[in-house]
């Protein structure tokens, strides 16, 4: 699991998820009140429904992962962060023979 920037007692367990722009699936974890996100680095605020990065203001979408797809706002290419690839894989899509791709085009 990723480790977020605050401490356990404010974020829930991390979540697998895709974040938009540019397309990725990846563990995210969200502040107790959800107005908040953390991952690798990045920390987002919520912003009508959605985040944008607190440092650059840089707007993305965060959105759970669809068990038939269908995982980019747009469609195009995600990239599956390496940690969250079998899960996302067995647990979620229910496709493990999909199990080594890393980067998938909708």
């Amino acid at each position: 699991m990723r480790q977020s920037h605050a401490s356990t007692d404010h974020v829930h367990r991390g979540q697998v998820e895709r974040l938009e722009r540019p397309g990725r699936i990846g563990r995210v974890h969200f502040s107790q009140t959800g107005k908040s996100v953390y991952y690798a680095g990045l920390k987002g605020q919520s912003f009508k429904a959605n985040y944008f990065d607190v440092e650059t203001g840089a707007e993305f979408w965060i959105s759970g992962c669809k068990k038939r797809g269908g995982d980019r706002l747009y469609g195009g290419v995600i990239e599956i962060d390496e940690e969250v690839r079998e899960e996302y894989w067995m647990s979620i899509r229910e496709m493990p023979e999909c199990m080594h791709l890393k980067v998938i085009k909708e």
